[in-house]
């Protein structure tokens, strides 16, 4: 006996669109449904925009949705394009029923995302290693999460994650690609093809951070992480500007020297009247190979120095959030795709991102800002 219509729309509502992450039967994304006689099912789908790069996976979800239904004998999945009153249509419904606005998401009222700005004094101190793996580990917990490559000259996160897809447009709106669970943007992901350089001056960054804050769709977002460039420049001002409820994380080596710029690094706070969420110290040592000692090779304390200095600075007390030692997987994870927290967790450099990670994730926000509801005894 063929199903019946509402079987196989229940069905199709177990199916997401794989960029949007919500059931195509929401998005109105299901044109029609003929079911003949003999159980031979056809599903007629629109795509958002020709050319979509995962049609063949959702093609393939639809048909594996429908198959599974008791009397289904065959199933057909016909592909067609959203017209521009649709795609508008959907933009509106992904925003909340309202008109679509350039409105960064995480500033409205009741917004419950935390935000976490990575930062660091200078380069190569792993700042983008260890955005990566705290959003791979959070995502990995069950959180919703986004990762901004706000580091637009030395964009590298979408290697890092293996986001090798480019961002899909729906009229204005950016839909951004998914790597291990998690919501990324870069740069990096519209230049054209090849290793070609970013010359842009402040107005430009600013307006692109702007660009990747309001006009990405993030949906409903546990956690939102931005890998920020080294020092305290453009970017660093536009983050406290466009998102001022944001928390920094300062990421320095045990290294005196690495330590006191960060220390630079994490004063931007005081100027911008951000909280600062604690120092993450990389690279604090190396596991001897033969029997398990330390091996302190960029010294030792910069971490704790970094957040003894912060807290005098700020007066308020400035964590150290861990100690990750070197891993030459963490490396090789980053240049294949891989974070270290998903290959292997039980590694330590792994296991200390993973209690960081849950530790920032365990945090209660603040409450700067919410309504609580009260009113004056007597009224």
């Amino acid at each position: 006996m063929a199903p019946t219509q509402d079987q196989v729309t229940a069905a199709l509502a177990t199916v997401n669109d794989p960029e949007i992450r919500r059931p195509i039967t929401d998005l109105d994304m299901v044109k029609s449904v003929d079911i003949a006689d003999d159980g031979a099912v056809r599903v007629d789908i629109f795509l958002t925009v020709a050319g979509c790069p995962l049609k063949d996976k959702i093609t393939s979800d639809v048909t594996n949705a429908v198959s599974a239904l008791d009397g289904v004998t065959s199933v057909k999945v016909v592909l067609d394009v959203m017209s521009q009153e649709q795609r508008k249509d959907l933009q509106t419904k992904l925003r909340g029923n309202r008109a679509p606005e350039k409105e960064i998401p995480f500033n409205q009222p009741g917004s419950l995302t935390r935000i976490f700005a990575v930062a660091s004094g200078k380069g190569g101190v792993g700042k983008s290693s260890v955005t990566v793996n705290l959003a791979a580990a959070m995502a990995a917990s069950g959180l919703k999460v986004g990762v901004v490559d706000a580091d637009i000259y030395g964009h590298s996160i979408p290697r890092m994650l293996g986001a090798a897809e480019r961002p899909t447009k729906v009229e204005d709106m950016i839909m951004p690609p998914v790597a291990h669970d998690i919501k990324v943007i870069s740069v990096g992901m519209f230049k054209p093809e090849g290793n070609s350089a970013v010359v842009w001056r402040g107005p430009m960054l600013d307006r692109a951070l702007h660009q990747f804050l309001a006009d990405v769709y993030w949906g409903d977002l546990d956690v939102l992480l931005l890998d920020l460039p080294p020092g305290t420049g453009d970017i660093a001002i536009s983050v406290a500007q466009r998102l001022p409820g944001a928390e920094i994380l300062v990421v320095t080596t045990p290294q005196q020297a690495a330590a006191e710029v960060a220390e630079r690094a994490g004063s931007i706070a005081a100027q911008t009247h951000q909280q600062i969420a604690g120092v993450i110290e990389n690279m604090s040592w190396l596991p001897c190979p033969h029997c398990d000692e330390r091996i302190s090779v960029f010294g030792e304390g910069g971490g704790q120095s970094v957040a003894d200095a912060l807290t005098r600075t700020l007066g308020t007390r400035v964590p150290l959030l861990g100690q990750v030692p070197i891993d030459l997987r963490l490396r090789e994870g980053g240049d294949e795709g891989k974070p270290l927290v998903l290959s292997d967790p039980e590694s330590p450099a792994a296991a200390e991102l993973l209690n960081i990670a849950a530790g920032l994730s365990k945090r209660n926000s603040s409450m700067k800002g919410l309504q609580l509801g009260l009113s004056p005894a007597g009224r």
